[in-house]
């Protein structure tokens, strides 16, 4: 079983720096792939950031040169990184891992960014 703990959110100033973490009490070891959606109210769940196990890296057009993701194999954790704040960038975020073929998902941490 995949329990993902997300923290780090909050409220921000446009142009402000935030690092997201999602603790998965060292249960994301050999996910197939993990990384980060957000849902911005009235919208659907969107992909933010998604990193394979093999090292590729997807990232959302409107994050990229932005927002970084990392992993902590030791302490079983995964981060996320984002830069130079937005407006836009305000939603629930949602810490994502697939292993095994099962999707696991975090609770979801408010990020709220104003101009």
């Amino acid at each position: 079983q995949v329990q993902l703990v997300e923290s780090g959110g909050g409220l921000v100033q446009e142009g402000d720096s935030l690092t997201l973490t999602c603790d998965s009490k060292h249960s994301i070891s050999l996910a197939d792939a993990m990384g980060w959606y957000r849902q911005a109210p009235g919208k659907q769940r969107e992909l933010v950031i998604l990193m394979t196990r093999n090292g590729k890296t997807t990232y959302a057009d409107s994050v990229k040169g932005r927002f970084t993701i990392s992993e902590e194999p030791a302490e079983g954790t995964q981060a996320l990184h984002m830069n130079n704040l937005r407006p836009e960038d305000t939603g629930v975020y949602y810490c994502y891992v697939t292993k095994h073929g099962y999707d696991y998902w975090g609770q979801g941490t408010q990020v709220t960014v104003s101009s």
